[in-house]
């Protein structure tokens, strides 16, 4: 036994001898390679991208720069180490989901990275990405989609300045388990702005002869000018868990498991021709309001004096774009001094394009030949006939009474023997015989400080006021300038509102918020409806102002994120900060601009 052991450490120690006189463990040269696991992907799906290095580590994950129209994030590290025939061999990889956010021809460059001192570089890789195209009638009908997507637009005429209720509807065959990450990859539109979006309560339907889910989506557009209009092909990508065949149930009854995949969806492109609103016919108080809308008008109080305010409220109901309504001008209400009024929108569902918006208006009558405040009018155009109505409320009945005269103050009569027969005054005063006890008389009022500062106090109200009043008759009869404070006003109120929409992560909310501050601001700029304006008013209305090159480029990019990212919110709370950060530069540049 003793020999047997001893002849085991002889073998051992030949053989440590051995290594030692054959030289250092060689180890092969560090080589860095990248790869996709897919070299064609359609719109909507993702390929990883895998950069690995051989016989050494770098420090870290190689960083790859902005290609245009990709997005590349870094997911993890995986590692594998081996040692045969006394050879070590060590492999890092560094693995990257690749999208896009448009289909193409991409090419993803030569990487070069640096390691143990040298320089190691990767070959160049192309991916293609491919737009997806919706199913035909007789493949959705064949019931051999798992999902697809269709979109429907009203079928009456579309008029420029128009909003439609557009509907996207998701269908999801019967063996779909699981629906989730559902994400809009392109929403193009050409003559429309994409506002609103909500989503609608499921049902299942019979499609050919298969049974579908169907998820509605409703959105809401606005027409932007007349002529040809376009929407669509939407795509988006969604992740499915469909029920296999070899499936079983759970302790519960419940379906287990399943197969877990990624789908892209299409929708087909519907066109349309927008026409222009009529000219004949049309009221001279029109003020572009589109829909179908009912009036109430009320007024108090109606006995007043001249000058005294009167508050008018006036309600306006319906379908349409109640955000965008104002109240027109009243022709007739010459003898009366009118107010800017204020404004409380209140909808009934959630593209908010049904409920009401109420107006408070504050006149005062000029003269008392104002026995009556006029009808009030309001126009607008109905889409479903295709013409114009006018509402009317009838006079509101008023008494106007002049402002009260100041009475002529009275004296006080001395007291006499006879209340009959006033005295005579006397023409000469007796000498007085005694002065009287002399007494330490205080200094004149003229020389005290105090009684100038009471006697400045009224002067300086008279001058606050009429200050004032000037102020509120120039916003009154410069309806240009009131817009701009009003807009300046929303845009300081909504940075409060983007600045927490971006803490809490909330992409959705922060761009429909982004737009609108947008629109506003722009629609200052350019005297212009605010629903009017898109990304074509930058090239067609903007260069001619002389806005500067840096602020037009930033601007097409808050309208591209705009469209890009409202429907696939990937964003971050540093991205979204970043994104306000731009906004900001971007008003306090056009704020500069002589409109």
């Amino acid at each position: 036994m003793e020999r047997r052991s001893k002849g085991r450490f002889l073998s051992g120690f030949a053989a440590v001898v051995a290594l030692l006189c054959l030289g250092p463990i060689r180890l092969p040269a560090a080589t860095f390679t990248a790869s996709l696991n897919r070299d064609t992907i359609a719109l909507g799906e993702t390929a990883t991208l895998s950069l690995t290095f051989e016989g050494s580590q770098p420090g870290g994950a190689p960083q790859i720069r902005n290609i245009p129209g990709l997005q590349i994030v870094y997911v993890g590290p995986s590692s594998q180490f081996s040692f045969v025939n006394g050879q070590t061999s060590s492999t890092v990889t560094y693995h990257f989901t690749v999208a896009s956010s448009q289909p193409g021809e991409y090419t993803i460059p030569a990487l070069t990275a640096q390691v143990d001192g040298q320089s190691l570089t990767s070959q160049q890789l192309k991916l293609t990405v491919t737009q997806p195209n919706a199913p035909t009638t007789a493949e959705v009908n064949s019931g051999s989609q798992i999902a697809f997507m269709k979109l429907t637009l009203p079928k009456n005429g579309v008029y420029e300045g128009q909003v439609l209720s557009a509907r996207l509807d998701v269908y999801l065959r019967d063996d779909v388990q699981n629906f989730a990450d559902f994400q809009f990859t392109s929403t193009p539109v050409e003559g429309l702005v994409i506002g609103k979006k909500a989503q609608g309560s499921q049902q299942r339907v019979q499609i050919g002869n298969r049974v579908y889910t169907d998820v509605p989506l409703s959105l809401a557009l606005t027409v932007t000018k007349p002529g040809p209009i376009s929407i669509g092909p939407f795509t988006a990508g969604a992740v499915i868990v469909v029920a296999s065949p070899d499936q079983r149930r759970d302790f519960f009854g419940m379906l287990a498991g399943g197969e877990q995949r990624q789908i892209t969806l299409a929708s087909d492109t519907i066109t349309a021709q927008s026409m222009p609103l009529p000219t004949n016919g049309k009221p001279a108080n029109f003020n572009g309001a589109i829909g179908n809308y009912t009036l109430t008008v009320s007024a108090g109080p109606t006995n007043v004096a001249v000058g005294d305010p009167i508050t008018v409220h006036v309600q306006i109901s319906g379908r349409g774009a109640l955000d965008a309504l104002t109240l027109p001008d009243q022709p007739a209400w010459h003898d009366f001094k009118t107010y800017p009024p204020t404004s409380k929108v209140e909808t009934s569902d959630a593209l908010g394009l049904q409920g009401a918006k109420s107006f408070e208006q504050i006149v005062t009558p000029q003269n008392t030949d104002a026995h009556e405040l006029p009808e009030f009018s309001f126009s607008y155009f109905d889409p479903e006939t295709g013409s114009y109505r006018t509402l009317t409320e009838p006079p509101v009945q008023l008494a106007v009474h002049s402002a009260g005269a100041a009475s002529t103050p009275v004296m006080a009569a001395g007291k006499t023997a006879n209340p009959q027969t006033p005295s005579q005054p006397q023409d000469i005063l007796p000498i007085k015989d005694q002065i009287g006890t002399l007494t330490q008389t205080t200094p004149p009022l003229l020389t005290r400080p105090g009684f100038w500062a009471a006697q400045s106090l009224p002067v300086l109200a008279w001058f606050a006021a009429f200050i004032w009043r000037k102020r509120t008759d120039n916003l009154a009869n410069n309806p240009r300038l009131r817009r701009q404070r009003q807009a300046a006003q929303l845009v300081q109120d909504g940075l409060a509102d983007l600045k927490r929409l971006a803490a809490e992560n909330k992409s959705e909310e922060f761009f429909t918020t982004l737009f609108r501050l947008l629109q506003e601001q722009l629609g200052e700029r350019l005297d212009c409806p605010a629903s009017s304006i898109t990304e074509a008013v930058i090239d067609e209305r903007l260069v001619s102002l002389g806005v500067p090159d840096a602020t037009l480029k930033s601007l097409r990019e808050l309208f591209h994120l705009n469209n890009q990212a409202r429907y696939a919110p990937l964003r971050t709370s540093g991205e979204l900060a970043a994104v306000l950060s731009q906004f900001e530069n971007v008003v306090r540049e056009l704020q500069k601009v002589k409109a």
